[in-house]
């Protein structure tokens, strides 16, 4: 049984659907920023929805299986990129800024010890994951500990609005493995060229990863996929998307691997996707079948494959935007506007 509840509400729905339609514009005329609005108003359960205090959340993690060449970039950039973040100079601390979001960085299991500092929790499982090439990437224990840390730091964050982030050299191929699992999918058609491998580098990964899935053929559940393939910080963002999803909060998803978090919260409770708001449609491989397998258009398709929260920071102004035309912007009645049908059966009104 889901412990995570049906939002649909359909006298809500309607209630939105009504105000949206009443507005002094044409029937429609805003597009998706109407059923924008209307899935903001339902998360929140309210025909006025407003955001408040938007936070966050990059979950950072080295791989094991960066070991083997699958990313273009070594591993030590994770934690060079966690202190860039801490340090204001990334793009998600830079989009961050520039829109009032709040940024948190969670180091979920970087092989690196952080000096403690404003806006970083340090919730480290290990030093890392395991090479998931010979063997799980994660304990059953250590998986549950990370979806335990990413509970426990979103109920410790204020506001109703979660933004999805991840840092983690590797995390492109783990991500690849999830889906390639989760949605029935051959591995071929969902890896791409992550931080930037050339061709011939993108069918070595494929190679690698095709075995990964052989290895752990038994690993068919979703937390054992996830174990199984990893990371850290997609265990952690897991356990935030299954919190915020109870919670009630809009779960605003980034890229690939943020998306990739919600695909393994989605099989454990299918209703986490009604909270969700996909921001973009990335330029890695595979993140447009994954938001096919799970049934959602994102809002934005710029090309992105940065990672770090930076497309679910770029589309945040949306939702902002589509919130205060649902409280602010005026009726036919209010404003003295007079609709269609109205001027149909009185052509000379209002001339």
């Amino acid at each position: 049984m889901n412990t995570i509840a049906d939002i649909s509400q359909p006298e809500l729905a309607q209630a939105l659907q009504r105000a949206l339609d009443n507005k002094t514009k044409p029937l429609g005329s805003l597009g998706r920023l109407e059923a924008l609005a209307q899935r903001i108003g339902l998360i929140l359960g309210t025909p006025q929805p407003t955001l408040r205090a938007p936070q966050m959340l990059v979950c950072a993690a080295d791989h094991g299986l960066a070991a083997r060449g699958v990313s273009a970039y070594p591993s030590d950039v994770t934690w060079q990129m966690v202190e860039n973040f801490l340090a204001g100079g990334a793009a998600v601390s830079v989009l961050a800024r520039q829109h009032g979001i709040g940024l948190n960085v969670v180091d979920c299991g970087v092989r690196h010890d952080f000096a403690p500092r404003p806006g970083l929790f340090v919730r480290k499982v290990a030093p890392g994951t395991a090479d998931a090439s010979s063997g799980p990437a994660m304990s059953a224990a250590q998986c549950a500990q990370a979806i335990a840390n990413g509970r426990e730091v979103l109920r410790g964050l204020p506001g109703n609005a979660l933004l999805l982030g991840e840092m983690g050299i590797g995390n492109t191929s783990a991500a690849s493995l999830l889906l390639a699992r989760l949605a029935g999918l051959d591995v071929a058609d969902v890896t791409g060229a992550g931080t930037g491998l050339d061709a011939a580098a993108v069918q070595r990964k494929i190679g690698i990863l095709r075995e990964v899935l052989a290895r752990h053929g038994d690993a068919q559940a979703p937390l054992d996929a996830l174990a199984a393939f990893g990371g850290f910080e997609i265990a952690t963002l897991t356990g935030a998307v299954l919190q915020a999803a109870e919670e009630r909060r809009v779960i605003v998803v980034d890229g690939f691997i943020a998306s990739a978090a919600v695909l393994v919260a989605a099989h454990l409770e299918p209703n986490v996707l009604q909270r969700c708001v996909f921001a973009h449609c990335s330029g890695e491989r595979g993140h447009a079948l994954m938001l096919a397998h799970l049934k959602v258009e994102p809002l934005l398709d710029l090309g992105l494959r940065l990672g770090e929260g930076s497309g679910a920071a770029l589309a945040w102004p949306l939702l902002v935007s589509a919130c205060a035309l649902l409280r602010e912007m005026a009726s036919f009645e209010s404003a003295g506007v007079s609709r269609s049908e109205e001027l149909e059966q009185n052509p000379t009104a209002h001339r």
